[in-house]
């Protein structure tokens, strides 16, 4: 019988042990690999080919959701399956948005993590009840002003600070303001969330 070929990402080390422990007492599945940030899980799902990464969403260096976007570009066999302690429709939403096959939240039963991990591993998407719920819960789409469009737009072209500033004419300072502003109308916590959220909120045209 083929296992499955689990590499667990979470930058807690007790955290890792937990699951691994919990994983590898399962006869079909197998733990080949750890990561203690993005980047990391990345580059050793790319080593070992896993079948299944379990993604922590928030971890130094590259966030689940950045990791779960180049791991979907790079690696498309590899599914993903995010975990978060964090009970936000966003942060679940730009998950699935980025390529993820399922999301728990990290208070689930190790009988549902089980289950996930199985029913991903067998071509099916995992997204339990309660999660499902978070999503629908999504708040409205924010009125986004004109000058903030402008940040959106530039940030989704993978335009630097300085290149906005000389883009548009103002200060890097100024930039940055506008930037910031932006995240906070969006609810994002970095330039990937927030075209992520706009994306998903059909503010961008692609």
């Amino acid at each position: 019988m083929k296992k499955i070929r689990v590499l667990i990402a979470d930058d807690h080390s007790v955290v890792r042990m937990g699951l691994a422990a919990l994983l590898e007492a399962e006869d079909d599945i197998e733990v080949v690999g750890e990561a203690k940030n993005g980047d990391e899980a990345v580059s050793q799902s790319i080593l070992l080919s896993p079948d299944i990464v379990v993604m922590d969403l928030v971890m130094p260096k590259k966030d689940g959701i950045a990791a779960t976007t180049e791991l979907h570009e790079k690696l498309p066999s590899a599914k993903v399956l995010v975990l978060t302690s964090y009970s936000t429709s966003d942060s679940i939403a730009h998950a699935i948005d980025a390529g993820a096959a399922g999301a728990l939240m990290k208070s689930a039963e190790n009988e549902t993590l089980i289950e996930a991990i199985r029913t991903i591993f067998a071509g099916k998407q995992f997204i339990p009840p309660n999660v499902r719920r978070l999503i629908s819960e999504d708040p409205p789409v924010p009125e986004l002003s004109p000058r903030q469009r402008e940040m959106l737009s530039a940030i989704t072209r993978g335009l630097s600070n300085d290149d906005i500033a000389k883009q548009l004419g103002i200060s890097k300072a100024s930039v940055k303001t506008h930037i910031l502003a932006l995240f906070q109308k969006l609810g994002a916590a970095n330039r990937t969330e927030a075209v992520a959220i706009a994306l998903r909120k059909h503010l961008l045209k692609i």
